[in-house]
């Protein structure tokens, strides 16, 4: 697979459809954090190259920080 850049969350998306991967669980953190888990499946796999998957992780943790303060806030 090509190198790909990726900066949104719909970015991710679009990378897992390739492969046959939905995530929905009803929840945005739940689903960032399957995200994660499937995208590491998919470079341990050799199926994407390790520019794509680092950049893929780095949009799903940046997307996982936002959702943990938006729940703290929601806390408060």
């Amino acid at each position: 697979m090509d190198k790909l850049s990726f900066r949104t969350l719909y970015d991710v998306q679009q990378l897992l459809k390739r492969f046959g991967t939905y995530v929905h669980l009803g929840k945005r953190i739940w689903d960032i954090e399957l995200m994660s888990i499937e995208v590491k499946r998919l470079y341990e796999n050799g199926m994407i190259e390790k520019n794509t998957f680092i950049n893929a992780q780095m949009v799903l943790k940046s997307e996982h920080r936002k959702e943990e303060k938006i729940e703290k806030d929601r806390l408060k």
